[in-house]
């Protein structure tokens, strides 16, 4: 009698009721599997210094999370990949030259990497609660406190190099100089192109090469681990701004493909600003913050003091997310009707 009463008893829990194999861990791995391209661009075209600062990073991110969470009380979380993740997308935010010039500057990427992990990320609450992406935050705060430090460039040297000539990136002189200036320094415009399409050029050390983000941004929307609405927005917003107000021959003569392939543009779009803690869940939502992000970071790049816009729009973006989704808040089942039942009531 008793076993015939479990196997008639109804179990109410909590929603979601949709189940899937996917976990936090297996989500934050397959991210850092598909940076792998571009990380590997950037060691390509910058040496084993680039290798060295993106490892220092992922370490200090490891060991800052891990002794705050001793320190506090709290169980040590091993193996879930999101401090392992952060520390990858710093350090790919990060220019090559912190290791060549001096090595007083490799205090840089551990202090912005606890600044991501313990500031950024546990002191709000830890993974899930945080407001701001902490690999920008980390990034931000090196680039505030150690300007010159992350602003010098590096030419692409031999995978073995540890030294390098300095050089101006393509959207600094873009924006000194304007796109005639940047067409000298290239045999023609296809060759301009297939080097920033590549990587061969100065620039952070996973930004170079737009191909290599493409496909990894390409592998993550196949796993339907992102969709389309932001990136495509981003991109698609950015690159109408430029082709409008970016040339300096006047309205509509600016080269969209030019700022598409440079900067941290095509690393922001498909990696940074999808992340799911600090984006809006509502599709609706996705796309205008999406082209928010893209308006942003155009409009620092042409008017702003800055060169490159992307961390700071994705940022101020970060800020709207939930304002976002609660304007375009899905209705709850059955409430139309309760309303208007109360109405024919009254």
């Amino acid at each position: 009698m008793e076993a015939t009463k479990k196997e008639h008893e109804l179990i109410v829990s909590v929603s979601p009721h949709v189940k899937s194999e996917e976990t936090t861990s297996r989500i934050m791995w397959t991210v850092s599997l598909a940076l792998l391209p571009a990380l590997l661009s950037g060691v390509y075209f910058f040496g084993l210094k680039a290798l060295f600062i993106t490892a220092l990073c992922i370490i200090s991110c490891i060991i800052s999370e891990q002794l705050y969470l001793k320190i506090v009380g709290k169980e040590p979380v091993t193996g879930d990949g999101s401090a392992f993740l952060t520390g990858l997308l710093l350090g790919m935010n990060m220019p090559s030259s912190l290791w060549s010039f001096s090595p007083f500057t490799a205090h840089v990427p551990v202090i912005a990497s606890f600044v991501a992990i313990v500031i950024t990320k546990q002191l709000f609450g830890g993974l899930g609660f945080n407001v701001f992406n902490p690999a920008l935050i980390g990034r931000a705060f090196a680039l505030i406190s150690w300007p010159r430090a992350m602003t010098i460039w590096l030419e692409p040297t031999s995978l073995a190099s540890m030294d390098a000539k300095t050089t101006a990136t393509p959207l600094g002189i873009l924006k000194e100089a304007g796109a005639a200036e940047l067409m000298k320094h290239y045999s023609s415009a296809a060759d301009l192109y297939q080097h920033l399409l590549m990587g061969n050029r100065a620039g952070s050390i996973g930004e170079v090469s737009a191909l290599a983000i493409l496909i990894g941004g390409l592998f993550l929307l196949y796993k339907k681990y992102i969709t389309w609405h932001i990136p495509i927005s981003f991109l698609g917003t950015a690159a109408a701004i430029a082709w409008v107000f970016g040339g300096k021959e006047g309205i509509m003569t600016g080269d969209p493909a030019i700022h598409l392939m440079s900067g941290g543009i095509m690393l922001g779009a498909w990696f940074m600003a999808t992340d799911y803690v600090t984006s809006p869940s509502m599709r609706q939502a996705q796309l205008i913050f999406g082209a928010a992000c893209g308006a942003l970071t155009m409009l620092i790049r042409l008017k702003g003091g800055f060169p490159e816009g992307v961390m700071f729009a994705i940022l101020i973006m970060n800020c709207f997310a939930p304002l976002l989704d609660r304007g375009f808040r899905s209705q709850v089942f059955g409430a139309a009707k309760q309303s208007k039942a109360k109405e024919i009531k009254k």
